[in-house]
């Protein structure tokens, strides 16, 4: 299994602009607190050069998604957005060369098995989503990291408060990803506390983004039916279509993630936060979307897994820590979200020379 890393060399600001797709947020001075001893660790870089090295110019790896290959060769726009390697989460050597031998500084570890996928190999989504991320936690130790690991709508479960889930509350998933999400949440949190590692966690919603496909989660439908409406002008949904979950648009995602990893560390109460934006149901989007193209045909055939977990997951987040602790407040409502995405599919298929309804 072999998740994609990019490498940030210049400056935060060039890595999350990249990803933001403009956002150029100027990188700041940052709090860095020291991390104490590792179980892993068998020597230390000079603590001064690592905190100087963080606060001027922090380097940073992106563990991107796992890609369900032994070797595949990446598209050309990955090449040309920045520095891009193959690495494998579970080779803890291996990782960590990467990381001594590119001054790595911040890392932020998004490889996992999402919720639909991992139901379907549950050994796999243990070993890339539990022991992976204990490569990782070792690993920002050892080094001094400022580590930042997402999580999930799906680290809730069907006894959790669901309108609205806060910060803190019952848990209790009933699926690998969530549970492995929770167990990221707690150790994330017991290192902190424990030995200092700066551990940063946010709880996504549902990311809608024209630029990847849909990668095996619940949320899917969100993208799918864009790309379907823009093709085929029908859409089959595998959700119920008064399914409520929370969603957010791929700008605030990173925005939230670039403002979180330059929050000072004496602004957070939490190592976990919720982050909101809106919550639709699938009715709800498609009337949006048709307001655009008044010819899409949405029909409803729910898929018991998918519909199951949905079921478990909250209508919405509470936010208020976020907004309360760094400011965050999100910019794309569901006209905007849909305007967007509708927008840029359909230039992408247009450059592509692909037939568009």
């Amino acid at each position: 299994m072999l998740p994609g890393m990019r490498f940030c060399m210049p400056s935060a600001a060039a890595l999350f602009g990249s990803l933001c797709h403009g956002c150029r947020s100027r990188a700041r001075s940052l709090s860095f607190r020291g991390c104490s001893w590792s179980p892993r660790q068998n020597s230390r870089r000079n603590s001064q050069d690592s905190i100087q090295s963080t606060a001027e110019n922090p380097r940073i790896l992106i563990t991107e998604n796992v890609i369900l290959s032994d070797i595949k060769k990446a598209p050309p726009e990955v090449y040309r957005s920045g520095p891009f390697v193959y690495a494998d989460v579970l080779d803890y050597k291996n990782l960590r060369e990467l990381v001594v031998n590119n001054r790595i500084t911040w890392l932020v570890h998004y490889s996992a098995l999402l919720s639909v996928v991992g139901e379907a190999n549950v050994a796999l989504a243990r070993k890339i989503n539990i022991t992976g991320l204990h490569n990782v936690l070792d690993l920002a130790l050892e080094s001094c990291l400022r580590l930042f690991v997402p999580s999930t709508i799906g680290a809730f479960g069907p006894s959790s408060p669901r309108d609205p889930a806060p910060d803190l509350c019952v848990q209790r998933p009933h699926t690998i990803y969530g549970v492995s999400k929770v167990h990221a949440e707690l150790m994330g949190e017991y290192l902190h506390h424990k030995y200092g590692l700066d551990f940063r966690c946010l709880r996504y919603p549902g990311i809608i983004s024209a630029n990847t496909q849909p990668g095996g989660g619940t949320t899917d439908y969100a993208v799918q039916i864009f790309h379907d409406a823009l093709s085929t002008g029908h859409h089959e949904c595998y959700l119920r279509a008064d399914t409520r979950l929370p969603m957010m648009h791929i700008g605030d995602c990173h925005r939230a993630t670039v403002e979180f990893m330059h929050a000072p560390e004496c602004q957070l109460s939490l190592r976990t936060y919720n982050i909101a934006a809106m919550s639709f149901t699938p009715e709800e989007v498609s009337t949006e979307i048709r307001k655009h193209l008044p010819h899409l045909k949405v029909t409803y055939n729910p898929d018991s897994v998918r519909q199951t977990i949905a079921d478990s997951w909250p209508v919405r987040f509470d936010d208020s820590n976020a907004q309360r602790d760094w400011g965050w407040k999100s910019t794309y409502g569901l006209e905007e979200l849909v305007s967007d995405m509708l927008s840029t599919i359909h230039d992408k298929k247009t450059n592509a020379g692909l037939p568009v309804s």
